[in-house]
């Protein structure tokens, strides 16, 4: 799982299996060690997150800390998913 960086102690990272054809730009996140069943969040065109879904159970406050920080790296985001996938595309 390639981590894409960390906030605090939330891992935002990669599957490095994203199915084929490829999945939609999006970051999981978990706090402490990647997880099968992670938050997970969109990253769409316009560079602004869309809760996939809250595996994890954040509350909402922790959720838009999250979303804020994603939406503040979302070009180092789109950069390392283009990097590691070799392929792009949006959720919307």
């Amino acid at each position: 799982m390639p981590q894409v960086f960390k906030i605090g102690s939330y891992w935002v990272y990669f599957w490095a299996n994203e199915n084929k054809p490829l999945e939609p730009v999006h970051v999981h996140i978990s706090k402490g060690k990647p997880t099968a069943n992670a938050t997970k969040f969109w990253i769409t065109k316009t560079g602004k997150c869309l809760l996939a879904h809250n595996y994890s159970d954040y509350d909402n406050r922790t959720l838009n800390y999250l979303a804020k920080a994603i939406e503040a790296n979302r070009d180092m985001v789109i950069e390392k998913w283009l990097s590691f996938f070799g392929e792009i595309t949006y959720y919307c």
